[in-house]
């Protein structure tokens, strides 16, 4: 009787501690308890920080299950309510947004939702942003100059522009992208774009090939996110020393700013220690690390700073999209049609 004693007052002193660290954010909960299971399509080295310096806050361990946004994305809408998973994240909306549809995430709460700006999460709550990245054209200095910039993602359809610019289509950084497009202008112009895409642009294999081609001067420019040039610009410039960045800006198409999701399974059985995971992320310390270190993604807390090297959000001037209305499925579709998948 006195060991079920004790083990029921430990318990209750755990879930005490961590009722602390939900409630108030500013001390370090003791909570024994298992471990936190995150399916993590964001960047590993950046989600290892993330789960470092919560464990490190709260006592609550972090096991991380890595794979890409639509993998992991339709395992979870394959497992269901089977789901081992307490949390998802994600590089692009879109999977959250089919995780989402499939009515897997549990509702976050307030405390959580208020810690991020409005524009960075979807109107139902049920999941929000950790992080954002910014559309970019980035381009061959010595092949460009800047009156020869597309003024607009829809001016690359040009015919002018065959064989001269290039992406990533199979990617989900590419897909959001055109994600964006088809909810700001529509299937008709979506399908008109992406058929002269596969006409005009040259297709590689992740973004860092992209980058590298715009390097050697095999292309002119090509369609990615802004982080792989900082990134690259931080390491050696080897891929990167003799391309700039350009921003679209003017609520274009092409200025738009993808949000990193990340949401609480419905079948979690470590709801409490989830949530905390999820605000300690959206809190100072997840967004901190945004700042500080090597991911060179943008913060999106309400209040929080991004890294000093990257142009400031509001400089973007990035479309307002609702990342819930970004319908991934449909864009696969119409790739598939216009023959890039």
């Amino acid at each position: 009787m006195k060991t079920i004693r004790r083990r029921s007052v430990a318990t209750l002193l755990a879930v005490a501690a961590l009722a602390v660290f939900i409630g108030c954010g500013s001390e370090k909960a003791i909570a024994q308890s298992d471990a936190v299971l995150v399916y993590n399509a964001q960047h590993r080295s950046l989600t290892e920080a993330w789960a470092a310096g919560f464990s490190n806050d709260t006592g609550i361990k972090v096991t991380i299950r890595n794979g890409s946004d639509s993998e992991l994305g339709n395992q979870i809408v394959q497992e269901g309510s089977a789901s081992p998973a307490d949390v998802f994240l994600t590089e692009n909306s879109p999977a959250m947004v089919l995780v989402d549809s499939a009515g897997l995430f549990a509702p976050l709460p307030a405390d959580i939702l208020s810690q991020v700006r409005e524009q960075f999460r979807p109107a139902d709550g049920r999941w929000v942003g950790v992080a954002a990245r910014s559309t970019v054209f980035a381009y061959n200095k010595n092949k460009l100059a800047a009156a020869q910039l597309p003024k607009s993602l829809l001016d690359l359809a040009d015919p002018a522009w065959k064989g001269r610019w290039g992406a990533s289509p199979a990617g989900a950084d590419f897909q959001a992208i055109v994600s964006a497009l088809l909810e700001m202008k529509g299937e008709a112009t979506t399908a008109a774009w992406l058929k002269a895409m596969k006409q005009n642009a040259v297709a590689f294999r992740g973004n860092v090939a992209a980058l590298k081609a715009v390097n050697s001067g095999e292309i002119e420019g090509a369609v990615i996110y802004h982080y792989y040039y900082f990134g690259d610009q931080a390491r050696t410039g080897e891929n990167s020393n003799n391309t700039a960045m350009h921003y679209f800006r003017n609520r274009d198409p092409g200025a738009f700013v993808s949000v990193s999701g990340g949401g609480v399974l419905a079948s979690s059985k470590h709801a409490a220690q989830a949530q905390a995971f999820l605000k300690w992320v959206t809190g100072k310390g997840g967004q901190d690390i945004l700042r500080t270190g090597n991911a060179y993604e943008y913060a999106v807390g309400v209040g929080a700073e991004s890294n000093p090297k990257l142009v400031p959000l509001a400089e973007l001037e990035a479309p307002t999209v609702d990342p819930s209305k970004l319908n991934g499925k449909k864009v696969i579709e119409l790739m598939m049609q216009a023959g890039l998948l």
